[in-house]
């Protein structure tokens, strides 16, 4: 059966300007014979954290205006060997449990005290478990410096009573500190062994900064984009996770590549419709950055939100979620169904959930309210247009 969706109608395109990429070679030359040195410390130790400082370790020592070291704050476990994961990850240069098998450079550090990681850095990289934030921002009110800069690696938001809060905005709010985003079609384990990928980074004014993240971040084989529009990159990382769970859904069901093809485009659509709602600042172009499209297309294909919900409808959703992803994930969390929660309570509470039936949707069968046979089943009604545009 084909999806029973209606695509969302979109507001009025008004831009009117598209961000060039900019190359970074002649970037990095500005960085010789500089006093002062700036340190980086990666917020996070997971998949994804360990692939972001195996990158920016690589390109510390040639940049002159940065120390080589990167520290990278570890949530302390104890392994099946006995030994403390920061002691072996410090001894062997290798994060055993979530990035086995690689080098992460001899200029990364590992540290479990979350304080004394950041305490010297002006650049701070955020990349845990979007749920996890808010706790290790009250745990940094006052212990990072003044004149530090932030970049989150974090998909999801804060859902909270006066509307939604992206994580970018609750790092900015609780730390005092401006905050870039980075985003993408970024399989972690694909760019640790060095395949070619694209990114994102989102900023809001400025230009210096983005480029400073886009030197730190970028390599042969990691090529990075700066584009003046944080909200709209961050969405995209945050909502594509909630599409990449309705295309498990699919192929859990073996429903095809033409269905699959079909939701996947629902779903952009419902992305662009969702965040210039929210955000009337939205570009229409960074959807067709590495962090719109290109994201949903990789998180759809090979993604570990994919991967879980493909096992949830094979087993007709008897088994939950929270039991998938701790047989299947090693420790690694699942962000999509925490989000597709949190995007339909944002729906929920303003009248929206006729507007975005995929979204919805998604959220139903994963609490059990609808079978996964619904992805393509559910929601004959079509959205009322006045609540996106005068047709007149």
């Amino acid at each position: 059966m084909a999806p029973a969706f209606e695509p969302v109608p979109l507001p009025k395109d008004t831009e009117t300007q598209t961000e060039t990429p900019h190359d970074t070679p002649d970037t990095v030359n500005n960085d010789a014979q500089v006093d002062y040195k700036s340190r980086v410390t990666v917020v996070g130790s997971g998949n994804w954290g360990s692939v972001a400082a195996k990158l920016i370790a690589s390109n510390t020592p040639k940049l002159n205006s940065f120390h080589e070291e990167v520290r990278m704050w570890v949530f302390e476990e104890t392994l099946q060997c006995g030994e403390k994961l920061t002691d072996v990850i410090n001894r062997t240069n290798e994060n055993v449990k979530y990035l086995p098998g690689i080098k992460l450079g001899k200029n990364v550090i590992a540290d479990p005290d979350l304080e004394n990681a950041v305490k010297d850095a002006n650049m701070l990289v955020f990349v845990t478990p979007h749920q996890f934030m808010e706790g290790i921002c009250k745990r940094l009110v006052g212990k990072v410096r003044g004149d530090a800069e932030a970049i989150s690696l974090i998909k999801g938001m804060e859902v909270k009573m006066e509307g939604p809060c992206m994580i970018s905005t609750l790092i900015s709010e609780q730390l005092g500190i401006n905050c870039s985003v980075l985003m993408g079609a970024n399989i972690a384990n694909e760019i640790a062994v060095e395949k070619f990928s694209e990114a994102t980074v989102g900023y809001r004014d400025k230009r210096e900064i983005a480029e400073q993240w886009v030197r730190l971040f970028s390599t042969p084989y990691f090529v990075v984009t700066p584009v003046q529009d944080v909200e709209g990159v961050e969405l995209c990382g945050t909502l594509k996770n909630v599409v990449a769970i309705a295309a498990g859904f699919v192929d859990g069901l073996d429903m095809g590549n033409n269905t699959k093809a079909a939701i996947m485009r629902i779903g952009l659509r419902e992305m662009i419709a969702f965040s210039k709602l929210l955000f009337s600042s939205v570009r229409d172009s960074t959807f067709f950055e590495s962090c719109g499209v290109a994201d949903v297309i990789t998180t759809c294909l090979g993604g570990r939100n994919r991967k879980v919900a493909d096992a949830f409808a094979k087993n007709g959703g008897k088994r939950s979620f929270d039991e998938l992803e701790a047989e299947m994930l090693q420790g690694q969390k699942l962000q999509g169904v925490s989000t597709a929660r949190e995007v339909y309570e944002v729906l929920s509470h303003r009248g929206w959930l006729e507007l975005f039936p995929l979204f919805a949707t998604v959220h139903e069968i994963c609490v059990g309210r609808l079978p996964p046979s619904a992805i393509v089943e559910h929601s004959e009604q079509k959205p009322k247009l006045p609540l996106f545009y005068s047709t007149s």
